[in-house]
């Protein structure tokens, strides 16, 4: 098949699969309203490998941020996946995609605007000037909006949706620094029923991937894949306040969730700065506390996103340690022979 007709193949696919799934609750832009709205891409808030993002306005003013994808990323999977994913999602936790682009290989989403950027930021390679550390309070509200987003997703849907990517650069915070969980790209829609699902490969980031999707062998991959996620990113949260990395380095004492586990387990004082006050020593153990609980080996140790909430509204005196997960990370190029080699469950 020639490149101009596999090309055509794949924009039919894409307009067939918005059909199935229509009439879509966003409006659909055209290139040359996205171009407008950017004033011709003007300001860049940031890029990855899918594509770059760009600050616009709508007619109304309104700002907006603008996703505009790589020409050559993938057959348009990511991109129906974050369409049709979020378009059936309304949460406060949950970033509003207000429109979309698909026009020949040009392919755009259009989502409300967050003046404070992604969580990474905030914890990782900080400017101490324009972007302070957060307080404990607000990072364990943080941490609950993130919760609430997700166990939105996983049940209080009409169809569950597996985010498969959670990590802090995908976490968006408005101007009250309320989280917004976006990027529905590596997504999956299942039935509320389904408890194990099929997939081929691997998906994720290395560092929050759970064991189940880059190894069978740990059990079958559900829900409770996203929750592994979560617990890595809240551990990282309370690291990078601290400014201590949960990297794994060649030397496996200063791995981050394995280093803390040691300490909780003592019952060790984790005021590691001085100035911290009792309620924010109790949001920082809480928080490794539910964190450690998340990252547990096998997938039925995990708790539910909603007993999540739970603890992490609930007391301190109220949270039992868990046991010592198994922790280790893969390697990328691991994950990327799990990809190729992996047939679906």
């Amino acid at each position: 098949m020639s490149e101009i007709r596999k090309v055509k193949k794949i924009h039919q696919d894409i307009e067939a699969l918005i059909r199935s799934n229509g009439p879509l609750p966003i409006k659909r832009y055209s290139y040359s309203e996205i171009k407008k709205m950017t004033n011709s891409f003007q300001s860049k808030l940031g890029q990855g490998g899918y594509g770059q993002v760009y600050k616009g306005n709508l007619s109304n003013n309104s700002p907006v941020a603008v996703k505009v994808l790589n020409a050559s990323k993938g057959n348009g999977e990511e991109f129906m996946n974050e369409v049709i994913s979020i378009s059936r999602t309304s949460h406060v936790n949950i970033v509003n995609l207000l429109g979309f682009c698909l026009e020949g290989q040009k392919k755009a989403l259009v989502y409300d605007y967050m003046p404070n950027g992604s969580l990474e930021k905030f914890i990782h390679n900080r400017n101490l000037e324009t972007n302070p550390p957060l307080s404990w309070e607000r990072l364990h509200r943080i941490a609950e909006g993130i919760a609430k987003g997700l166990e939105y997703l996983h049940r209080g849907c009409n169809t569950r949706i597996l985010h498969f990517d959670i990590k802090p650069s995908n976490i968006l915070l408005d101007k009250k620094f309320c989280p917004k969980i976006s990027d529905f790209g590596m997504a999956k829609l299942c039935s509320n029923t389904q408890s194990i699902i099929s997939m081929y490969g691997a998906r994720g980031t290395v560092g929050y991937i759970a064991p189940e999707v880059w190894n069978r062998n740990f059990g079958g991959v559900s829900y409770k894949s996203d929750v592994y996620s979560y617990g890595m990113m809240i551990l990282e949260m309370v690291g990078g306040r601290q400014s201590i990395s949960i990297e794994a380095s060649h030397s496996s004492e200063t791995y981050f969730p394995d280093w803390i586990y040691k300490h909780v387990e003592l019952g060790s004082n984790l005021a590691w700065d001085e100035g911290m006050t009792t309620d924010e020593n109790e949001i920082c153990k809480k928080m490794i506390i539910v964190g450690l609980w998340c990252i547990q080996t096998i997938p039925s140790d995990r708790p539910a996103m909603s007993k999540v909430v739970e603890m992490l509204e609930g007391s301190i005196d109220q949270l039992q340690i868990p046991p010592k997960p198994f922790i280790f990370s893969p390697t990328k190029t691991q994950v990327d022979i799990c990809t190729t080699t992996s047939s679906s469950d």
